[in-house]
C-alpha cells in the first residue's frame, strides 16, 4: 500500500489529535488547536474538531474507514501494537516483518537511531505511518537528554518557572523531538503526588495540588502539541498516592471515591482533543475487579473513555497501556500475549511493551481472539481508526 508512505508526514510541525485542555487555565477546551501527528499543511482539519464519537461506526464511506478496510486483519491488529526497539536494525526488522503501528525509543535504544537518521529509514519501510514514541518528561526520565540536553523535572519546573515559561520550554523540546523523528511523547505526567523526589512518581509530579498539576501539565502538553508531537497524559486514574511501584509489584490506589477529588482532577481537565492517555497498572478499589489492574480493566477503560463516571467529557483520543512486559504489576499476573489481548479487549487502543521478540506470537494470539469472538472486528476497526487518526495517516487526517 504505497499510498501510506510517511515521507510527507515527517514534515508535520503542528498538532491536532486527541485530548488536551485550553491555552488558559480554565475548563474551556481549545477547539482550534492543531494536532501533534496531524497536519501536513495549515489548512488540514485538526482531529480535535472531528465530530466522530468513540462509538462511531468505522464501516462507513468515510475515507478513514476505507483506509482501515484496506488493511488485512493481521495488519489491522499490528497497528494496535507499539514495541520497544534496541535500535534501527531491530525497528526495521519488526516493521518490515509485521508492520507494527509503533516503536518505542527507550534508555536501551542505540542513540544512532535518533541522531543517525534511523527513524527516517523505519518510516520508509512502513506501509502505514509508524508512531515513534519516547518517555521524555525532563529530570530523571529523559531519553533524549544526550541529544537535546537536559531540562528540569516536573517538580522543579513548577517551583522555578511560570506556566508560560513551561509552555515555551516544551514547545522548544517538542521541536527538538520532532526533528529527531519522534511523533509521540509519553508526557506530561499528571499524577498528583507529595512523594519524595526519588520515589516512583516523586519529582515526576508537578505538585500535590491538583490545580497546579493542571496548570503546568496543560502548558507542557500544549507546547508538545504545538511542536507537532502528541502528548500522552499519564498514569490514569492516578499513581500519585498508590501503595508502591508498579515496576516491582502490584500497587493499590486509594478508593475511586477518594480519587475523584484529587488524582482524577488533571484527567478531568486535560483529557480533551489534543492528547492521548496512558492507563497504569493500578488496582483501584471501587473500580477494578480483584487482581485486574486498570490497564486490563474494562471498567477503568470505560471510565476514561465515557468520562461521565468522573465528571469529564467523553474522550476520543488513543488510549495506551503502560508497559505490559517489564512491570511486575502486570507480568506477575499475565504473560505478554495474554496481557495484550486483555488490554485491547478491555478498551485500550495501543498495547505497549519493550521488546520485539513476542510480536509474531502476540499477533497469532490476537488473530485467534478475533476468530473466537473474544475481540470483535468492530472493536478492532474502531481502534485502528483511532490510531490512524492519531498518526494523521492518509485518509484519516
Amino acid at each position: 500500500m504505497p499510498g501510506y508512505r510517511l515521507t510527507a508526514l515527517l514534515a508535520v510541525s503542528t498538532v491536532a489529535l486527541t485530548a488536551c485542555g485550553s491555552g488558559s487555565q480554565t475548563d474551556a477546551p481549545e477547539p482550534s488547536a492543531p494536532s501533534p501527528a496531524a497536519v501536513a499543511s495549515s489548512s488540514a482539519a485538526p482531529a480535535a474538531q472531528s465530530t466522530t464519537s468513540p462509538a462511531a461506526d468505522p464501516n462507513t464511506t468515510d475515507t478513514c474507514a476505507q483506509a482501515v478496510a484496506a488493511l488485512t486483519e493481521r495488519q489491522r491488529l499490528a497497528q494496535l501494537l507499539t514495541v520497544g526497539v534496541t535500535g534501527t536494525d531491530d525497528a526495521l526488522a519488526v516493521v518490515r516483518a509485521e508492520q507494527v503501528g509503533g516503536v518505542f525509543v527507550g534508555s536501551w535504544t542505540e542513540p544512532s537511531m535518533l541522531a543517525g537518521g534511523g527513524v527516517a529509514q523505519v518510516q520508509e519501510a512502513a506501509s502505514v505511518p509508524v508512531m515513534v514514541t519516547i518517555d521524555e518528561e525532563g529530570g530523571r526520565v529523559s531519553r533524549a537528554e544526550d541529544v537535546l540536553g537536559s531540562i528540569p523535572s516536573a517538580r522543579e519546573t513548577a517551583a522555578t518557572m511560570t506556566p508560560e515559561q513551561t509552555y515555551a520550554m516544551w514547545r522548544e523540546r517538542g521541536e527538538g523531538l520532532r526533528n529527531l523523528g519522534i511523533t509521540v511523547d509519553f508526557a506530561p505526567d499528571v499524577d498528583v503526588s507529595s512523594q519524595a523526589d526519588d520515589t516512583v512518581i516523586g519529582d515526576r509530579s508537578y505538585s500535590d495540588d491538583p490545580a497546579t498539576v493542571v496548570a503546568y501539565a496543560d502548558a507542557a502538553a500544549r507546547g508538545l502539541r504545538d511542536a507537532g508531537v502528541l502528548p500522552v497524559i499519564k498514569h490514569f486514574p492516578g499513581h500519585g498516592a498508590a501503595s508502591g511501584d508498579s515496576h516491582t509489584g502490584a500497587v493499590t490506589t486509594p478508593p475511586l471515591s477518594d480519587l475523584q477529588t484529587r488524582d482524577l482532577v488533571p484527567f478531568r481537565e486535560l483529557a480533551r482533543p489534543g492528547v492521548g492517555a496512558m492507563v497504569g497498572h493500578l488496582d483501584v478499589p471501587g473500580l477494578t475487579a480483584p487482581g485486574e489492574p486498570a490497564s486490563i480493566s474494562p471498567a477503568a477503560m470505560a471510565l476514561l473513555r465515557d468520562g461521565a463516571g468522573y465528571g469529564a467529557a467523553p474522550f476520543d483520543g488513543p488510549i495506551f497501556t503502560d508497559d505490559l512486559s517489564g512491570m511486575a504489576a502486570i507480568t506477575s499476573r499475565l504473560g505478554i500475549e495474554e496481557a495484550v489481548e486483555a488490554a485491547l479487549v478491555a478498551g485500550a487502543d495501543v498495547a505497549l511493551w519493550i521488546t520485539t521478540d513476542a510480536v509474531p506470537d502476540v499477533l497469532d494470539r490476537l488473530e485467534d481472539a478475533v476468530a473466537a469472538g473474544r475481540l470483535t472486528d468492530d472493536q478492532v476497526n474502531r481502534k485502528v481508526a483511532t490510531v490512524l487518526r492519531a498518526k494523521a495517516a492518509p485518509g484519516c487526517v
